[in-house]
C-alpha cells in the first residue's frame, strides 16, 4: 500500500456510533492510521509506545478497532489508555481489507495527500 491512496472509508466511532470517522475529514492531515483489536496480543505489546507518542504529541493517531466487540474495546482503551484522537469501528473487517491487512497490529502513515506514505518527511 505505500505510496497508494488510503481506501475510502467511513465507520462508527467506538466512543459514539452516530458518529463517523472518515478518509475525507482526515485528508489534509498527516496522520497515523492504527488497526487493532482487543484480542490481539501484539496490540498490546504495541500499545505502550502508542500512548507514549501520543504523550508526545508529534503526530496525531487515529484508531481502527478491527473485528472486536465495541464493549470490549472501549474496556481495553479505559485499562490501558486512549492513544487515539478517535477510533472507528471496522466490525466486519471490510476496511481492514481494502488496507491489505491481514493480521494486527498494522500502522500506517499518512501524508497530507492522503497517501501512505513511509520513510520520508511528513508533506
Amino acid at each position: 500500500m505505500i505510496g497508494k491512496p488510503v481506501p475510502t472509508f467511513n465507520v462508527p466511532l467506538l466512543s459514539d456510533p452516530s458518529k463517523t470517522l472518515s478518509s475525507a475529514e482526515l485528508r489534509g492531515k498527516v496522520y497515523l492510521l492504527n488497526v487493532w483489536g482487543s484480542w490481539c496480543v501484539s496490540c498490546r505489546e504495541e500499545h505502550p509506545v502508542l500512548v507514549e507518542l501520543a504523550k508526545r504529541g508529534t503526530i496525531p493517531i487515529y484508531g481502527l478497532n478491527w473485528k472486536d466487540r465495541q464493549a470490549d474495546a472501549a474496556a481495553w482503551l479505559s485499562r490501558f489508555g486512549d492513544p487515539y484522537v478517535a477510533t472507528g469501528v471496522d466490525g466486519d473487517g471490510k476496511v481492514a481489507i481494502d488496507f491489505g491487512v491481514y493480521g494486527a497490529p498494522e500502522t500506517y502513515l499518512v501524508d497530507r495527500q492522503g497517501v501512505i506514505d513511509i520513510n520520508r518527511p511528513a508533506r
